[in-house]
């Protein structure tokens, strides 16, 4: 893949950072949802995609966005700047712990890391944006309560096992799921993801099910509809 990647409203240059645009970025950004969010925040932004995408789609949303690496805040700065959408974008270039807003956000999303305890990568900012310590998920959980409206939803993407531990402990928060979404390759294997959305509303939480492939290299009719309004491709 290029270091520009092109979508159909946008470009994001991924010169700089060390995570590049992949699927489960684009499906949280395709997928996330809220029914009238006025302010949105994307959580370790890494390129911008998310933002960008989410500031596609909801027109009315002013989107910041957080990320604790400096050349990826940069690179996400630029994004942001030469899109469509430069005057409802912001990046800030912070470690999530120390980020600190008087806004409240009707939708906060979060592509985060997720090697909780697994092996380190050798190179250090891959490292960072790909592995979390065991505290961070508590420490994200507390803060986006913090910083959710009363109707305010978390979404997040995470692989099987750490979304359902996060749906554990996010009750200590008194966040609840109100909908989890199984992501497969195909029909033919297990979920590899789950697209987790919390809020303050206890209720039993919807179920569905994306599968991305139909079969090798052929995407299901499913997925490029979710992403037809980004994707050259679709």
């Amino acid at each position: 893949m290029g270091s520009v990647f092109k979508f159909k409203h946008f470009e994001v240059n991924q010169v700089g950072c060390a995570m590049k645009i992949n699927t489960d970025g684009v499906l949280l950004a395709a997928i996330a949802n809220h029914a009238s969010p006025r302010n949105i925040l994307d959580i370790g932004t890494g390129t911008g995609v998310i933002a960008l995408m989410l500031a596609q789609r909801f027109g009315a949303a002013q989107v910041k966005a957080v990320e604790i690496d400096e050349s990826a805040a940069q690179a996400a700065s630029k994004n942001c700047l030469n899109s469509p959408f430069s005057a409802r974008t912001t990046v800030d270039h912070s470690a999530f712990e120390e980020f600190k807003s008087d806004l409240k956000y009707e939708m906060i999303v979060s592509n985060p890391p997720y090697f909780v305890n697994d092996l380190k990568n050798q190179e250090k900012r891959k490292e960072i944006a790909r592995h979390a310590d065991e505290d961070f998920f508590e420490l994200l959980l507390r803060k986006t309560a913090g910083l959710l409206t009363e109707d305010g939803l978390l979404w997040l993407i995470l692989p099987v096992k750490q979304a359902e531990e996060v749906v554990v402990n996010a009750v200590l928060q008194k966040l609840f799921p109100s909908k989890i979404i199984h992501v497969y390759s195909d029909c033919t294997k297990a979920p590899f993801r789950q697209i987790i959305c919390l809020g303050f509303d206890d209720q039993p939480p919807l179920q569905e099910h994306v599968y991305i492939y139909e079969a090798q290299n052929l995407y299901t009719e499913q997925y490029k509809y979710l992403l037809r309004d980004f994707l050259l491709a679709f």
